[in-house]
């Protein structure tokens, strides 16, 4: 009997780490012990790895067995531990031959020893591959693996098979295939089917042009919720680099599609106004990503955005203005990735018809106040772009002729896109002060506009520099190099007029 040693990996936030799988195996009364503050999933560990050894018919040691899981100040979760552990115990039980440490082993093992599919390889591959040269993994997490490229990948069926190629009695094959990303598939809301609302179709036109940020507000079933779905039909496709990105967050999550490896289509997530905090913003014992970041590149559509607790709303703040979400608990704090386009909708007043033209309000001057007064002044000077959505009249409903379809806008979309990643790589509402200055140069006319404005409309130095944001993406969708004062003007428009928020 000898100490053995065989290497896992743990996920940290998005990141990874190696973890040393230290077995040893010594004299005394039969027993299986686990330290390195493991969780409840890996403590139960100990009855797979059991029936695993055992039905893939070698005799499992009737010995004392402690497993260490090192580092062991960081907590270790989840079922992925169960192979490392399995072929930790047969090296020092010297049933099989030593292992090199240049491998790294993941995988849920089934009581017949077989692989079960485990999250967060493709964060576990493309953190740790500089440090080791091959991962045995299950089949089933292959093609995710294979979106990492310096790294070999030997996928397992069944924990016999390593038994046998450990010992040289059987080949265990390399994972060759190329995984190429496939176009999203096309999707099923268009503009061209959304009638009428032709001013809320253009802010949304400068929206997924320059990563803006927009309030909807009008009586219930004019059209929000469809006009927010439709969004993600006009946004530029996602980059490779774009996909990884969200295909390790959602790897991570365990929310990877069953057929398809890879996030290949921008995300849109509409959490119910009853979510957490922790749920919205990410967090838990062992912190995973939230709704914001799981709208990471793409949509977060919060509907009956004052229906959210005051709390939730207020934690938006943050992500908001940076791009980022950081997670703090005792043992340390994580950063998980929120750059997404904020879609907030809700109705002017509890029973939604404040201002209609056909129904009358029946909400006392109080309701409507206290309403309203549901979403701070804060959090309003960070969304961008304001839109009334009225009630749709017969005329419009009953128009045969359809609109302009997604496909031709995203055209426009994408090249104003593609002329802001040439000027700072990023998208306009991301700039800093500094590339505000430098690429926001205005002419005395623009000057003299934003003067009055910011006298009559009593303009926050934020709402200043985000009307200047959104002008520069009105500019690059006419691909025009210089912003002029009809590019400003249109750009008040998607102000609130007024303190309140109508």
């Amino acid at each position: 009997m000898a100490l053995a040693k065989v290497y896992s990996a743990a996920v940290v936030g998005l990141e990874a780490m190696p973890v040393e799988v230290e077995v040893d195996i010594s004299n005394g009364l039969p027993s299986f012990t686990i330290v390195g503050l493991p969780d409840k999933a890996i403590e139960e560990s100990k009855e797979r790895v059991r029936s695993a050894i055992k039905n893939s018919g070698v005799q499992f040691p009737t010995k004392r067995i402690t497993v260490n899981l090192a580092p062991a100040d960081i907590k270790k979760e989840g079922p992925a531990y169960d192979l490392a552990i399995a072929l930790g115990i047969l090296v020092a039980a010297e049933m099989i031959p030593l292992i090199d440490k240049n491998i790294l082993f993941v995988g849920e093992l089934s009581l017949n020893g077989n692989l079960r599919h485990i999250n967060g390889i493709l964060p576990i591959t493309s953190s740790l591959q500089k440090k080791f040269k091959e991962i045995i993994l299950p089949m089933v997490n292959a093609s995710e693996a294979a979106l990492s490229k310096n790294i070999i990948i030997r996928p397992a069926e069944n924990l016999k098979d390593l038994i046998f190629y450990f010992k040289k009695e059987k080949n265990l094959s390399t994972y060759t295939k190329k995984f190429k990303i496939p176009a999203p598939e096309k999707s099923e809301f268009d503009f061209a089917y959304i009638k009428g609302q032709e001013q809320a179709k253009r802010a949304l036109e400068i929206v997924a042009a320059g990563n803006h940020n927009v309030f909807f507000f009008g009586p219930p079933g004019a059209g929000k919720t469809l006009l927010a779905r439709t969004l993600p039909s006009i946004m530029p496709e996602m980059t490779d680099e774009e996909t990884l990105e969200v295909t390790k967050i959602y790897s991570v999550a365990g929310l990877l599609p069953a057929d398809l490896p890879v996030i290949n289509f921008r995300p849109f997530r509409a959490p119910h106004h009853t979510t957490s905090n922790v749920a919205l913003v990410g967090g838990g014992t062992y912190p995973r990503p939230g709704e914001i970041t799981l709208a990471h590149r793409g949509v977060l559509f919060m509907d009956e955005f004052a229906e959210f607790p005051r709390s939730v709303l207020e934690s938006l703040r943050q992500p908001l203005e940076d791009g980022i979400i950081t997670v703090s608990r005792a043992q340390g704090s994580l950063q998980f990735p929120a750059k997404f386009i904020l879609i907030a909708a809700q109705n002017p007043c509890p029973c939604g018809y404040l201002g209609d033209t056909q129904k009358n309000c029946i909400c006392t001057p109080s309701q409507i106040s206290r309403y309203q007064k549901r979403i701070s002044g804060p959090l309003l000077d960070r969304i961008d772009i304001h839109i009334e959505v009225p009630r749709l009249k017969y005329e419009k409903l009953s128009d045969e002729s359809m609109a302009e379809s997604s496909e031709k806008i995203q055209k426009r979309v994408s090249l104003a896109r593609l002329v802001a990643q040439k000027r700072f790589k990023k998208a306009n509402a991301e700039m800093t002060p500094k590339e505000l200055k430098i690429y926001c140069q205005l002419d005395e006319r623009s000057k003299n506009l934003l003067r009055l404005a910011t006298s009559q409309f009593h303009l926050s130095a934020r709402q200043y520099s985000r009307i200047i944001k959104v002008a520069r993406t009105i500019a690059d969708l006419e691909n025009v190099k210089n912003i002029s004062s009809d590019h400003i003007a249109e750009a008040l428009q998607y102000r609130p007029k007024e303190q309140s928020m109508y």
